[in-house]
């Protein structure tokens, strides 16, 4: 596999609404942004609080990890931004349903605020097998 950088992508999710892309490969990993709980279909966040919002958010950074020949096993490293730290529990109920199994690293914070006042955003480190 090269080492050079190359831009990713899946259209199961959502599309990057700004000058970022879905993901990049470089070598062995892949790094993907940041999702949203965001319908891929509609681009407007899925009903259910931050617990949906979870959902979707992996369901869509799993969709890129797939079409680009990898999954949640080979995750390493994930990155979860709350918007209200209080949710913690309730998007780690669901997140735990995705990685049952030799969890990845993950670094989980508050921020002031997320894009299109989103409840939960997460991104990943995967390296591929």
């Amino acid at each position: 596999m090269s080492s050079k950088k190359e831009v990713i992508s899946s259209a199961n999710a959502p599309k990057a609404v700004g000058p970022y892309s879905q993901g990049i490969r470089s070598g062995d990993f892949l790094f993907l942004s940041g999702q949203l709980g965001l319908e891929p279909q509609t681009g407007e966040f899925v009903s259910g609080g931050v617990e949906a919002q979870t959902k979707q958010a992996l369901t869509n950074l799993m969709h890129v990890l797939q079409d680009n020949g990898a999954d949640l096993s080979d995750v390493v490293k994930t990155s979860v931004f709350l918007a209200d730290i209080n949710d913690f529990s309730k998007m780690n109920a669901v997140y735990a349903t995705f990685f049952e199994n030799d969890p990845p690293a993950r670094s989980t914070v508050q921020v002031g605020a997320l894009p299109k006042l989103g409840l939960v955003e997460i991104e990943v480190i995967a390296r591929i097998k």
